[in-house]
């Protein structure tokens, strides 16, 4: 038993890829989604996405960075980006970020990472993209034991 508790703590944390668990999608049409992904203080988190999706039929089909002529105004979640791009937070009431196509970050709370578009109606739009998250947990010297084998969550 010592033996494998000794193996045990040189084992060192690795990223969780969620495209290897399971295809995320998210839709334009939904509010915030949940990716099955908790984060904690100190992840380091990487979000990656493609795809094509619409928030306005007056502006057309866009990827995940938004509309390149079209700024999203104060009422949206999250104001100054551009309109219609991919936006996440951290927790139920977690301040939004722009994701766009590519993003990484370090949390700063717990709670489960959500995604959605940047629009504040969703009524009229479609679409959807393809999502690759990584998640890496600091490096404790010790394994993580709540990592899944067979779930996204954490």
């Amino acid at each position: 038993m010592c033996l494998f508790a000794s193996a045990l703590s040189g084992v060192r944390a690795r990223p969780l890829h969620h495209q290897s668990l399971s295809q995320l999608q998210a839709y334009a049409y939904r509010d915030w989604q949940s990716t099955a992904y908790s984060l904690h203080p100190g992840d380091r988190y990487e979000i990656s996405a493609k795809g094509k999706w619409l928030y306005s039929p007056m502006v057309g089909l866009h990827g995940p960075a938004g509309s390149k002529h079209h700024i999203s105004p104060p009422f949206y979640p999250l104001p100054g980006v551009p309109g219609g791009a991919l936006i996440g937070r951290v927790g139920e009431d977690g301040q939004p970020f722009y994701v766009g196509a590519k993003s990484w970050g370090v949390a700063d709370r717990t709670g489960r990472l959500y995604l959605r578009i940047d629009d504040d109606r969703l009524g009229d739009n479609s679409g959807k993209l393809s999502v690759d998250i990584t998640i890496v947990t600091p490096q404790t010297g010790q394994p993580d034991a709540a990592t899944p084998t067979t779930s996204p969550s954490r």
